[in-house]
């Protein structure tokens, strides 16, 4: 098994450059995209939600969240991100990453849609529907982050992998910017189809009810790049990790046949 292993990561070090390392980038980036994109978004709509569920005449700022609640809403995804990332990284030691890296997106896909069609008959219900789909979200974005980076490392060969790493990390930064265009988009888009006065003039007259969707549209908007990407992801040979699955599967990719020494 040490041997087999061993001539997979030679051949993989020492491949050429070829057009399934460019994949493999556009694949491993677009889950750290999806992640930044999940992760960051929910602060461009703290102030609607804020508006909409807790606006209250008698304090200073009327459609600002409470610290506590800015604070769960804000925060419970980071703690899921810690929780998933010593969850997932273990499991993908012991399973592979391909099947892990699957499951991962598929819990970002559904968490990511439940966060935005988060309701209750309360606000206190919808923040913590809220809050509960974002933590599960952050865990998939947990098990997401490390393994995007170790499936990009473990596929790159010597000399390039330090680009190639480095152009998947830079997807984050495009995932953020991402999340504020969406949110512009949608936010101008309700403004022109349901206008209303500004919000010093009538307080009450300057939220219409359609305000709702904005933050759920923005939410939801994160499945779209995640979904996209999942065949592709799912076609991804096995890495190094699982010697004899990986030396099957990168004889195929890279055009080499890799022997399978005992």
């Amino acid at each position: 098994m040490a041997g087999r292993q061993l001539n997979v990561l030679s051949t993989l070090d020492q491949a050429k450059t070829q057009w399934y390392h460019f994949m493999a980038i556009v694949i491993a980036g677009m889950g750290f995209f999806t992640d930044a994109y999940d992760l960051f978004c929910i602060s461009l709509v703290t102030k609607l939600l804020g508006r909409i569920y807790y606006t209250d005449t008698s304090r200073p700022d009327p459609g600002a969240l409470p610290p506590n609640v800015s604070a769960a809403v804000n925060g419970v995804a980071l703690c899921g991100t810690l929780a998933g990332q010593l969850f997932f990284g273990w499991l993908g030691d012991k399973l592979g990453r391909k099947s892990v890296y699957g499951f991962t997106l598929v819990l970002m896909v559904v968490c990511s849609l439940a966060s935005g069609l988060s309701f209750g008959a309360t606000p206190k219900g919808v923040v913590a529907t809220l809050c509960f789909f974002r933590f599960w979200l952050g865990f998939g974005i947990g098990g997401d982050y490390p393994l995007s980076a170790t499936i990009m490392s473990e596929y790159a060969n010597k000399k390039t992998r330090g680009a190639f790493i480095a152009a998947v990390f830079a997807m984050q930064g495009f995932g953020i910017l991402f999340g504020a265009i969406v949110a512009l988009v949608v936010s101008a888009g309700l403004r022109t189809a349901y206008p209303a006065p500004p919000y010093s003039q009538d307080r009450a007259a300057s939220l219409v009810p359609q305000a709702d969707y904005v933050w759920r549209v923005i939410l939801m908007f994160g499945t779209l790049p995640a979904a996209l990407t999942y065949y592709w992801r799912m076609k991804m040979p096995e890495t190094a990790r699982n010697a004899k699955q990986a030396a099957a599967d990168m004889s195929r990719v890279l055009h080499t046949e890799i022997e399978e020494s005992a």
